[in-house]
């Protein structure tokens, strides 16, 4: 679930933080800077983990701040393709059941990935699964705020660093820019269409 990155960045330390030692003030700037953010194809970027090389530091005419390049390890949020993990449904829609780890929100379970025979139900705004028993068939719902056990089964990341104005996106609709602004840069796509996978309570209260 969590990995080790190893980056590189160049870190500016203003000269009022120079009474401090280097490596705290720039363990700050770069949890500052990294943390609760998606880097593409990366992950979302949790906290610094430790600075493995310092280059030397230099000071830039008009600009009494140091830059310094740091080798560092980061700790990133990424889980690996068929990585089984446990979260919380935060809601269901037509699209799929939307699932909660606490720190990340975007993961989706489509409704070709659910146990099946589902079916959506419009009253409740719950995914139900239709159990079929020797004594007929059985509506398991996915209550929001259930524990849920699903696989990974993919990841998109999409690009979401801002871009110059064109003479195409000049003549775009104000309601087509707020949806591409809403759009989440880093998304798991899960799956529970096999045994033992779905509500912690259907296997556990069998």
């Amino acid at each position: 679930m969590f990995v080790l990155v190893e980056m590189t960045d160049t870190v500016r330390i203003p000269p009022w933080q120079f009474e401090r030692k280097l490596n705290e003030s720039i363990a700050e700037e770069l949890n500052k800077k990294l943390a609760n953010k998606v880097g593409y194809n990366v992950g979302l970027c949790i906290c610094l983990y430790d600075i493995t090389k310092l280059e030397d530091s230099y000071i830039f005419p008009g600009d009494g701040a140091s830059h310094t390049k740091v080798h560092f390890r980061y700790v990133v949020f990424h889980p690996f393709l068929d990585e089984i993990l446990i979260g919380q449904i935060k809601s269901c829609s037509q699209d799929g059941v939307h699932v909660s780890l606490g720190f990340f929100d975007d993961i989706v379970i489509p409704p070709e990935s659910l146990q099946q025979p589902a079916k959506f139900d419009e009253a409740e705004q719950v995914w139900v699964w239709e159990y079929e028993t020797e004594e007929g068939a059985h509506d398991l719902y996915m209550d929001i705020g259930e524990e849920i056990r699903f696989r990974v089964v993919d990841e998109t990341f999409v690009d979401t660093s801002p871009t110059g104005p064109s003479s195409a996106e000049a003549s775009t609709s104000n309601a087509a820019e707020e949806v591409q602004k809403k759009e989440a840069p880093y998304t798991l796509v899960g799956s529970i269409s096999e045994p033992g996978l779905g509500l912690l309570s259907w296997w556990t209260n069998s």
